[in-house]
């Protein structure tokens, strides 16, 4: 495994690279001088001497979000993830820090969701607003942590100090998608009462200032285009360590 600050790479092959996209870290950007996950991989394998140093992006994570990410290094190999990707049989599974409990320990969140391009934001609608998207997702809360004084220095260490304010309680909940749609874990859960931790976009307790989003993508699964072999991997929080 390849491991630098900005960069984690944890499988690659010719086809295909997996990486654990850190926080902060863009996917791609059009910004000029500011890194971005392709940039960083090009650059990687042009430092090796590799001849091939095409990334191409099968799917996305929100700049403040971690996690593990694909990316495909030829056009057939492309394809074939975004078939994958686009037919939902490349799984992926999440872990959210949310504030507040559940009224029930697993459920499903099922919304119409409508993208404001303009804004970068997302927002629950009715059912038939033009230009609503059909989203749902299922959650199954695995741990809920009551905040005290003294979880101040632990909420320092993992960056979510002075996140969770007027909400005393937090819910690590485990999220499968069934759809995929912009923002979709960030808006349902803040439109279900239980917004992410260090969400500034969707959280109104979230204070100013830049901080990860309490959310991981700790799990992707799909066949690989070449070998058809099945491929899982896993990766555990950085912030949360």
């Amino acid at each position: 495994m390849h491991c630098n600050s900005k960069l984690e790479i944890i499988y690659e092959d010719n086809s295909l690279v997996v990486c654990h996209k850190l926080p902060g870290i863009p996917v791609q950007t059009a910004k000029a001088g500011k890194p971005d996950m392709v940039s960083l991989l090009r650059n990687y394998f042009a430092a090796k001497g590799e001849e091939n140093t095409q990334v191409f992006v099968i799917h996305r994570l929100d700049q403040p979000v971690e996690g593990v990410i694909v990316f495909a290094r030829e056009k057939e190999t492309a394809a074939d993830l975004s078939r994958q990707s686009r037919e939902r049989n490349m799984n992926k599974s999440y872990l959210a820090l949310v504030e507040g409990v559940f009224d029930e320990p697993c459920g499903v969140l099922n919304d119409y969701l409508l993208h404001d391009k303009k804004a970068n934001m997302s927002r629950v609608v009715s059912k038939g607003t033009h230009g609503s998207k059909h989203a749902v997702l299922r959650y199954e809360v695995e741990k809920v942590h009551k905040i005290q004084e003294e979880d101040n220095a632990s909420l320092q260490e993992c960056h979510f100090e002075n996140s969770v304010a007027g909400n005393d309680v937090v819910s690590l909940v485990r999220v499968q998608l069934e759809t995929g749609r912009h923002h979709q874990i960030r808006v349902q859960m803040a439109n279900a009462g239980h917004p992410l931790i260090g969400d500034k976009k969707y959280n109104p307790n979230c204070a100013a200032g830049y901080r990860p989003v309490g959310l991981c993508a700790v799990g992707i699964a799909f066949v690989h285009p070449v070998t058809g072999k099945p491929m899982e991997f896993t990766v555990e929080p950085s912030i949360w360590r």
